[in-house]
């Protein structure tokens, strides 16, 4: 499984989930596929919650396909009775064969008209198996590549952007668009046009991802050590961002957790 647990806030809530890395060439349309079930007891919803990965996702879920838009803030899932859903998690070259827009879909979640690819998932999830779940992502992967074709060498470049606004050296515009080779107002058009977020909030979505995943694996960490390691100016500087973001602090976020062990 790909990836880890970042961009989940409470992780131990999650129900059954797996990400499968993209096979049939759709390796430049989609960084992993995310399958997952649930079955929450009647009357009880379980609350999901998210600092979403700067991209849009094309989920499958019983019933619908939907598109998921680039988020600014915190979102959260209510999970209810019993379900599951298979979702791509976009790469920025596959976002021009949904929408010539996607900042236009900024926190939204629309219905995507694509019965062909829930027929061929949902038969594959009938299966409750490792098998029907790698059968499930080889069809949605097969029906992207269909449907985008061969990304051309400005997406891929958009590809490139999105994969060095993750790297922590990372902190500034400048170095983005000296990494990418291009001029900063290149970088600006490829970002509104392949993902819908500015450049600069990639890089904050990164480190407040990074913040909360640190957080979680050292309840005891020093919060100013930890935002100048992670590049904000200080303390306040995390903390007025986790708060704008996430509409809590991070030493609330702290305490939500437990206590520390020991």
């Amino acid at each position: 499984m790909p990836g880890s647990a970042r961009g989940t806030l409470f992780p131990e809530r999650l129900p059954e989930l797996y990400r499968v890395t993209p096979v049939h060439r759709a390796e430049a349309l989609v960084r992993w596929f995310w399958i997952t079930r649930w079955s929450v007891p009647g009357g009880e919803v379980s609350r999901q919650e998210l600092i979403s990965f700067p991209a849009l996702n094309l989920v499958v879920e019983n019933g619908l396909v939907g598109l998921a838009g680039p988020t600014t803030r915190a979102d959260h899932t209510d999970l209810v009775d019993s379900g599951w859903a298979v979702g791509a998690l976009l790469r920025p070259a596959a976002v021009p064969v949904f929408t010539a827009d996607p900042g236009s879909l900024r926190d939204r979640y629309d219905p995507f008209e694509a019965p062909d690819l829930y027929a061929g998932v949902a038969a594959a999830m009938a299966s409750d198996t490792e098998a029907g779940r790698t059968a499930a992502a080889e069809r949605f992967a097969v029906w992207l590549v269909a449907r985008a074709g061969e990304p051309g060498e400005e997406a891929l470049l958009a590809n490139r952007l999105a994969e060095l606004a993750e790297d922590p050296v990372v902190q500034r515009v400048g170095t983005l668009a000296e990494r990418l080779a291009v001029s900063e107002r290149t970088l600006q058009r490829l970002a509104r046009t392949y993902i819908g977020l500015s450049p600069a909030a990639l890089i904050r979505r990164r480190r407040l991802q990074e913040a909360a995943e640190r957080i979680r694996d050292d309840p005891n960490a020093d919060l100013a050590a930890l935002a100048t390691d992670l590049g904000y100016t200080d303390q306040a500087h995390l903390t007025n961002e986790f708060a704008r973001v996430l509409g809590f602090t991070p030493a609330r976020y702290r305490r939500s957790l437990g206590p520390p062990a020991g």
